[in-house]
């Protein structure tokens, strides 16, 4: 990990830390007046009016103040600011009036994230005792899940390629005890995966497919399937420089469901998991697929390629065509699809469509429980048919301006096996500038959602 936040959470006990209060606004009345004496004289002294995003230092009866942070609503990013707001040092929560004290420890470790592995980072972040109340595991866990998307996504694409996102998968299958298979280059023809092979072909560094498995067979199923586009130039229908700048973070939709993977295997979910990753570099070369082929999918559905740039859902035809030849019991993919699905939500929320209503309401559910919001959009059949060819089954991309992330929703439903569950998480997997517990650069969305739901769904 490239980070800082696994050691910005403290699990034991220290005598000498400085003591914090951690109060929302909307309580600092009734706090202030239940403080000892020398502390209600301090406030009335200093005038202080518990604004929120506020921090203060009080006096104690030690010679070591202690730190006052008055927060908002916000559960999960109320302290996010902290670990770099406060000097270096451990610190310990006598106070935490927030709705929900494992959120917001979370959203403190969230905050101490710095990408350093090209650049050593200003200071240490504060550190801040865990609370005994708190879920020790399940904290480090997602901790550690987030902070593994966020490295994947930040790493550059010359270190992100095709073959070392396949050897971060195989590192993460080896720590559990997973078996994790990759077809590379023309054995992805050999194997019957022909759109992912097509898009990938044209990169120096070969197209594959990356199978992880884990858990007993005797569990329910349940299928993983990020986009692995290490990078897009956009291939032959090129993207401008403007649109090519962050084409590193296409492959996020591999970094979640990588993340998600690694909390269903530490908390040792009662699944049989699968995940999938179509892991290909859309570049441009002599033998660059494209406008106008056709290209035979592995499901045997016909594609016309309308544009180049719309290559994530090639890749993900045929992962999804695999999942379904067995029992995928549910299937949940992951990509950062559409810009028309940004334009609709901004850059926070992502899009979810699903199939299955049961399934659509344990993801929204999960959402809000867990502070990770997503939005549900329709899968709206009329508008299937602008996806409609005169020359193949279907186009990979409308030529229309409107309703883009519907249609690359529905194209992609046309490779489920009817009556499979499967949502499809649209989404950025990018801050695009720095927040409390948020820094800018690639970001985790949707991933606690999801294990929560499958967590609740599967028994833990």
């Amino acid at each position: 990990m490239s980070s800082f936040a696994d050691t910005a959470l403290y699990f034991d006990a220290e005598p000498t830390a400085t003591p914090l209060h951690v109060v929302r606004a909307s309580d600092y009345a009734t706090w202030s007046v239940e403080q000892p004496k020398h502390v209600r004289e301090w406030i009335a002294a200093t005038g202080h009016r518990g604004d929120a995003g506020t921090l203060a230092w009080i006096p104690t009866n030690s010679p070591v103040p202690a730190a006052l942070a008055i927060t908002g609503n916000d559960p999960l990013y109320a302290i996010g600011d902290l670990p770099y707001r406060l000097p270096a040092g451990t610190y310990r929560a006598e106070t935490l009036l927030t709705t929900s004290p494992d959120l917001t420890v979370l959203g403190w470790g969230l905050g101490a994230y710095r990408y350093t592995r090209y650049k050593t980072a200003d200071r240490p972040p504060a550190r801040l005792i865990v609370p005994a109340a708190c879920n020790e595991s399940l904290l480090r866990d997602q901790l550690d899940a987030i902070c593994l998307v966020r490295d994947l996504i930040n790493a550059p694409a010359s270190d992100m390629l095709p073959e070392h996102l396949a050897h971060a998968a195989v590192t993460l299958a080896n720590q559990f005890g997973a078996r994790c298979s990759v077809t590379v280059g023309d054995e992805l023809l050999a194997n019957n995966f022909p759109t992912i092979h097509a898009v990938g072909r044209a990169s120096a560094n070969a197209p594959r497919l990356i199978d992880l498995t884990w858990g007993s067979e005797r569990h329910p199923n349940v299928t993983l399937i990020g986009k692995g586009v290490c990078f897009d130039s956009g291939g032959l229908d090129i993207k401008p420089s403007t649109g090519m700048r962050w084409m590193k973070k296409d492959m996020g939709g591999a970094a979640h469901v990588l993340g998600i993977a690694r909390i269903v295997m530490s908390q040792n979910l009662p699944v049989r998991l699968r995940v999938l990753i179509p892991a290909v570099e859309n570049a441009i070369s002599g033998n660059a697929f494209r406008p106008g082929d056709i290209i035979r999918s592995r499901k045997g559905t016909t594609v016309e390629i309308d544009n180049t740039d719309a290559e994530g859902r090639l890749v993900l035809c045929d992962a999804l065509a695999l999942a379904c030849e067995g029992d995928p019991g549910l299937i949940v993919d992951f990509a950062t699809l559409t810009g028309a699905a940004r334009t609709a939500l901004g850059t926070d929320v992502p899009a979810l469509f699903c199939n299955d209503e049961s399934l659509a309401s344990d993801l929204l559910q999960a959402g809000r429980d867990v502070a990770d919001p997503v939005w549900r959009m329709p899968l709206h059949q009329p508008y299937r048919k602008l996806l409609d060819s005169k020359v193949a089954d279907i186009v990979n991309s409308s030529s229309s301006p409107y309703a883009g992330a519907i249609t690359a929703a529905l194209f992609l439903e046309g490779f489920v096996t009817q009556g499979v569950p499967w949502a499809h998480f649209d989404l950025m997997a990018w801050n695009l500038s720095s927040a409390p517990g948020r820094p800018e650069g690639g970001e985790a969305m949707g991933l606690r959602a999801v294990y929560a739901a499958l967590a609740r769904r599967f028994g833990r």
